[in-house]
């Protein structure tokens, strides 16, 4: 006869299903484009501008200052356009006078992060039955522990989505080189985004062969 699943080995099945779960990425590529040519990103200086209103301030400076330590961890001397001008350094500048606001400063290259836009999504999850022999309850404490699980209704939440995109230019030429688009599902801050951002890009940016390590 075979020996059933002990209880034990059930809780600890679910527990790690619960923490799989819970370290799902939150960031994923929603398309990634890479000139032909290119074969590996070659500048003296970049800089990282963030294109977000007002009221997204520290999502900027968290994505700039994200996305410019990872670049200069992997080679790339990069800095930051909210902490090199500003919030509003481009307000009102043609574009040859940004251009060379930007290139006074050494810049040969920019890397611009957009937020194209912040969805609401809402989500109805049902009530959840796992299955699990409970023999230490009695029946009194079965009747209660599983009465609740069963009579409690679904719910629905209510979690907000980032769009986001990056855009590599060569100045000078004025060439796209690189252009991707990500979204982010319910961060928890802005610095997880950023992060989670990041790490994400600097990831698809390897694999095409940007970035060398």
């Amino acid at each position: 006869m075979k020996k059933s699943m002990s209880v034990g080995t059930i809780g600890i099945f679910f527990l790690l299903a619960i923490l799989l779960s819970s370290c799902s990425p939150r960031t994923s590529i929603v398309s990634s484009w890479t000139k032909p040519d290119v074969t590996s990103v070659q500048y003296q200086k970049v800089l990282v501008i963030g294109l977000m209103g007002s009221k997204d301030r520290p999502l900027q400076e968290e994505v700039e200052n994200s996305m410019m330590k990872a670049l200069n961890a992997h080679g790339i001397n990069a800095g930051s356009a909210y902490a090199e001008y500003g919030p509003k350094a481009f307000q009102g500048l043609s574009e040859q006078e940004a251009l060379k606001k930007i290139s006074d400063k050494g810049y040969d290259g920019t890397f611009t992060i957009a937020l194209l836009d912040r969805r609401k999504e809402k989500k109805y999850t049902p009530p959840s039955f796992g299955f699990a022999p409970y023999p230490y309850y009695g029946f009194w404490g079965y009747y209660r522990h599983v009465y609740g699980r069963i009579y409690e209704p679904g719910y629905y939440t209510v979690s907000t989505n980032f769009i986001l995109e990056a855009n590599f230019y060569k100045l000078g030429a004025d060439q796209l080189i690189y252009s991707a688009q990500t979204k982010t599902s319910a961060p928890d801050s802005p610095q997880i985004l950023a992060t989670d951002f990041t790490n994400i890009l600097i990831q698809d940016m390897f694999s095409k062969g940007l970035l060398k390590k």
